[in-house]
């Protein structure tokens, strides 16, 4: 598994939508971003260059345009987070991390009966 760069919970941000729209503009990632955050557009230009020189995100340049895409998959990128933060926490046992959110009450009934069902499928 190749090791993936580092981002910051704001540039995770701009990533979603990375994700789910690219290919993309600068302009249509400043849209999105702006109308949900208070974060400038220059701010936004810059994490944009940010995961870019990290080799989360390609560009190609249209006229004026910079148009984005992924060079790391969501799945990828959540698959690691998820094991680096069950590892990180929880000294990678999963029973501990579902036990610490049974015991805090913060599963539902019908989160419970998913797991259940996930469980019996195999988690396929």
């Amino acid at each position: 598994m190749k090791k993936l760069p580092q981002i910051s919970e704001a540039e995770f941000e701009v990533m979603k939508i990375i994700w789910q729209k690219a290919p993309v503009s600068t302009t249509e990632v400043t849209d999105d971003l702006t109308q949900r955050t208070d974060w400038s557009p220059k701010t936004i230009q810059t994490m944009l260059k940010r995961l870019v020189n990290k080799n989360a995100l390609t560009y190609q340049k249209n006229g004026r345009v910079f148009v984005y895409s992924p060079l790391i998959g969501e799945n990828e990128y959540l698959e690691q987070k998820s094991r680096s933060f069950l590892h990180r926490y929880f000294h990678g046992d999963l029973t501990a991390l579902v036990s610490s959110y049974l015991d805090n009450d913060q599963l539902t009934d019908s989160d419970i009966d998913t797991l259940r069902d996930l469980l019996a499928k195999g988690g396929k």
